[in-house]
């Protein structure tokens, strides 16, 4: 048996990266999972329930696989190196990141879906700002760099490459983008 609630995220998760928050409707969702639009609201009254759900999804697969590449490595650049392969899947499909794509629209959406988003960013510097303060201890990154300011430039790094290698150059580009984002992170030897 089809677990419609599964589909309807993911199919909405889909339609969000790729076209934007207002970019799609219940009538594009519903042809995508094969239902009735009205079936949508049993499991989402609103867009904004929808939008809610899908960054709550996003960050419990984003929380493991942050979970996971600290526990694969303890070199810093390594780090920010799988974090930045995670964009990568972004650019091979052919979408951005979800919160990015939601916070384009920031003026439109919904305060809460704006402070959803605000969370959700500023969990990824503070968990990059950690990997960084670490890295500089243990010798893995550039001891003079300003951890939460280099935090936020990695993510403005990789959510503009996202945007940018989607559109020139695909995952080539975009693994050129985090090459030297990591070579401006390893100490001068």
């Amino acid at each position: 048996m089809r677990d419609t609630r599964a589909s309807l995220l993911s199919e909405a998760e889909i339609l969000v990266r790729g076209r934007g928050y207002s970019g799609f409707s219940y009538a594009d969702l519903a042809e995508a999972v094969g239902i009735r639009k009205a079936s949508i609201h049993h499991h989402f009254r609103t867009k904004e329930d929808l939008a809610g759900a899908l960054i709550e999804a996003y960050e419990v697969r984003y929380d493991a696989a942050l979970a996971d590449i600290l526990g694969q490595t303890a070199d810093g650049v390594a780090r920010i190196e799988a974090y930045g392969r995670l964009y990568l899947g972004g650019v091979e499909q052919g979408l951005g990141c979800l919160c990015a794509a939601l916070a384009v629209e920031l003026e439109t959406l919904p305060d809460g879906l704006r402070r959803r988003i605000g969370t959700f960013f500023d969990k990824h510097i503070a968990w990059l700002a950690g990997v960084l303060t670490e890295g500089r201890a243990d010798g893995s990154i550039r001891a003079e760099i300003d951890p939460q300011a280099h935090a936020r430039m990695v993510v403005a790094t990789l959510e503009g490459a996202l945007l940018l290698e989607r559109f020139l150059a695909g995952p080539e580009g975009f693994r050129q983008a985090l090459k030297a984002l990591s070579a401006g992170l390893r100490p001068n030897n």
